[in-house]
C-alpha cells in the first residue's frame, strides 16, 4: 500500500550527500545506509504511481532529499517544455525536496531530445534568455532553484563572457543559486586552457547552494589531453585539489557524490562520501 503523503520538509544539510540510481535502490531500501541526503533526478519519477513514487515515498521519509533536472533543456531556443515543467512542479510539490537544481545548458530543439547537457554560447543574448527562463521555472516553482555548471567540449569563438561570469551574472540577475560542479570546473580547464583557480575567483560564494564531485576519463592521442566527464569511476586526485579550494573560498556547503556507469558496490560510494567529510570538515577552517 503506497505511503500517504504528508508534510515532510527535510533540508539538505552541509553534509556530504550520493547521488541514487537504480543499480543501488535494494541495497538503500533493505539496509538505510547513514547517508545524509540522497539526490535523484527528478524525470525518473515524474510518474505519479508504480515502484519509483513508492520508493521515492519511502525515501523522503527517511532522508533529505535534492532533485536534480536534466531534461528542461533551459538555454534551447524554443520554448520551455509546459509538460515537462508541469510535471516537475507537481514533483517538487510532493516530494518538497530540501534543493531542486538544473542545468545552464540546452539539449532539445524542434521537439527532439538529444540526450547530452549541450553548452551555450557565452553571450549576452543567452544571458538574457537564460536569465528568463530561470525566473520563469523558479515562478512556476515558488522557490528558489539551482544551476548547474556543466562539462564541454567545444566553444563557441563569439562568446564574449568567461563562463564563470556569465554563472555569477545569471545568478545576480534571475536570483538563482549556483550547484558548483568540482569536477566540471577542473574538466573544462584542462579542454579549454584556464586556470581553474580563476574560475572558483569569479563565483560569488554566497550564491553557491552546493557542489558536485565526480571521476572524469582522460583521453590521449587526440592532438591534445581531453577529459570526459564520464561519471564512471572515482574522483581524481586534481579534482579532490580544487575541492579543497573551493570549500576555502566558499565554506562548507552540501556537497554529492555522482556515479552514474559502471557503478560500482555502494560501499565505493560510501568511501568517496566519507573522503569527501573528510575534506570538507577538516579544511573549512584553513585560511585561502
Amino acid at each position: 500500500m503506497p505511503l500517504s503523503h504528508t508534510s515532510c520538509v527535510r533540508p539538505v544539510p552541509t553534509a556530504v550527500g550520493i547521488g541514487l540510481r537504480a543499480p543501488h535502490h535494494d541495497h538503500v531500501m533493505a539496509q538505510r545506509p547513514a547517508v545524509p541526503f540522497f539526490e535523484l533526478h527528478s524525470e525518473n519519477f515524474f510518474a505519479a504511481g508504480g515502484p519509483n513514487r513508492e520508493l521515492l515515498d519511502a525515501l523522503r521519509a527517511d532522508y533529505p532529499l535534492s532533485l536534480h533536472g536534466v531534461g528542461l533543456s533551459l538555454g534551447a531556443a524554443d520554448a520551455l517544455d509546459a509538460d515537462h515543467l508541469a510535471q516537475l512542479r507537481a514533483l517538487v510539490a510532493h516530494v518538497e525536496p530540501g534543493l531542486v537544481s538544473e542545468h545552464v545548458c540546452w539539449g532539445a530543439i524542434d521537439g527532439r531530445h538529444y540526450n547530452d547537457l549541450l553548452p551555450l554560447p557565452y553571450t549576452e543574448e543567452a544571458l538574457a534568455l537564460m536569465t528568463q527562463r530561470v525566473q520563469q521555472v523558479q515562478e512556476m516553482l515558488g522557490r528558489t532553484i539551482l544551476v548547474e555548471n556543466v562539462s564541454s567540449y567545444i566553444h563557441f569563438t563569439h562568446s564574449t563572457l568567461r563562463e564563470w561570469e556569465f554563472l555569477a551574472e545569471l545568478s545576480r540577475r534571475s536570483g538563482c543559486g549556483l550547484l558548483l560542479d568540482v569536477n566540471n570546473v577542473y574538466v573544462n580547464s584542462v579542454n579549454h586552457g584556464f586556470d581553474p583557480l580563476d574560475f572558483l575567483d569569479g563565483v560569488p560564494g554566497e550564491r553557491v547552494g552546493e557542489m558536485h564531485l565526480a571521476g572524469f576519463t582522460r583521453k590521449q592521442g587526440l592532438g591534445g589531453e581531453l577529459l570526459i566527464d564520464s561519471h564512471n569511476r572515482r574522483v581524481d586526485d586534481a579534482v579532490w585539489d580544487l575541492y579543497v579550494s573551493a570549500v576555502r573560498r566558499f565554506g562548507p556547503k552540501p556537497t554529492l557524490i555522482e556515479w552514474d556507469q559502471d557503478l560500482p558496490d555502494f560501499a565505493v560510494l560510501e568511501d568517496e562520501a566519507r573522503i569527501a567529510t573528510e575534506h570538507l570538515y577538516a579544511r573549512a577552517a584553513v585560511p585561502a
